[in-house]
């Protein structure tokens, strides 16, 4: 039993999960403002969207991937959303649709990049990180795109279905769709085939080849999965700014990395839990809003995010050196 408490991914979790509680703390006492109501609902819709884009990537990082796209792809979504909504008119399940489908389409891409061409996946989601980032400017005609006559939309993000239920819990639906969107990437993660080649990929790819599994299959599943969930977060910043801003996105993505790191996920693959990763999304949110109550100037909160990513990864390196 003592072995299953004190393992080193179940540390990491604790030790992630203390490091937030000692942050939640230190902002308490640095800023009145943290604590009121308001900004704990900032701090749970801003977890939402990275929390999501978190979840898309800990399958590909527990493959011993990488995606620096998820950021853009967020964005590109969030634009066709504002295409299908706003431009044609549809309904809005069809643009809920759309944004999914064409997440998971470039996710395919980058997949079949990376398995069937043999692109590095830094430099394959690299390239789709780009390209997405002039799609979505070139589709956007390099304007917003406001939702304004779409019935609705910004419900998806903003309004309170538990709330209404109970009045002392106005929980932003964002952060429910994240919870929703936790509970199915755990059980994909654990209890379907999927999961366990998601694991296997990370762990050996090459045994896991040789005992005959179509591994590039599986890994283009895996991008295709991540892609459909930064549909998911594409939906949720639109509803939350209820437009689709084609310059924003770039960035997001080292916050999700980030997340997912400091959760316990290793960069070299195998090990990972989506719970670690919701636990990391948490720390980054609490922590960039905590500077921003302490008016610390926005160059000095990215040199801070920076140290944390090279303290994280040196975090990793020393867990699997013990392990």
């Amino acid at each position: 039993m003592k072995g299953k408490i004190f393992n080193p991914a179940t540390r990491q979790k604790l030790l992630a999960f203390g490091s937030l509680i000692a942050l939640m703390v230190f902002f308490s006492f640095a800023s009145p403002n943290f604590m009121q109501g308001d900004n704990m609902v900032a701090i749970l819709q801003a977890t939402a969207v990275n929390g999501v884009l978190a979840i898309a990537v800990t399958f590909v990082i527990i493959t011993s991937g990488i995606d620096l796209s998820v950021g853009t792809l967020m964005t590109f979504c969030s634009v066709m959303a504002g295409v299908f909504l706003t431009y044609w008119g549809l309904p809005l399940m069809v643009g809920v649709i759309a944004a999914i489908f064409f997440g998971a389409l470039c996710g395919l891409v980058s997949g079949f990049l990376i398995a069937k061409l043999k692109i590095p996946p830094f430099i394959a989601t690299l390239g789709m990180m780009m390209l997405l980032k002039g799609l979505a400017l070139v589709i956007a005609g390099t304007k917003p795109i406001y939702f304004n006559d779409t019935p609705n939309f910004t419900s998806i993000a903003q309004d309170s279905l538990i709330g209404d239920l109970i009045p002392a819990l106005p929980i932003p639906n964002a952060v429910l769709i994240l919870l929703i969107v936790a509970v199915a990437a755990s059980l994909i993660l654990n209890k379907t085939i999927l999961g366990r080649y998601t694991f296997a990929l990370g762990s050996n790819e090459e045994a896991v080849r040789l005992s005959g599994v179509n591994t590039d299959f599986w890994k283009m599943v895996v991008y295709t999965l991540n892609g459909a969930i930064c549909g998911i977060a594409g939906l949720l910043i639109a509803s939350r700014l209820n437009s689709a801003q084609p310059a924003l996105g770039q960035g997001y993505e080292l916050d999700a990395i980030a997340a997912v790191v400091i959760g316990g996920t290793s960069l070299s693959g195998g090990t990972g839990t989506i719970l670690g990763t919701l636990i990391g999304a948490f720390i980054m949110s609490v922590l960039t809003n905590g500077l921003r109550i302490m008016s610390v100037a926005q160059e000095w909160q990215t040199v801070v995010t920076g140290l944390i990513i090279i303290l994280a990864v040196y975090t990793d390196i020393l867990r699997r050196g013990k392990s």
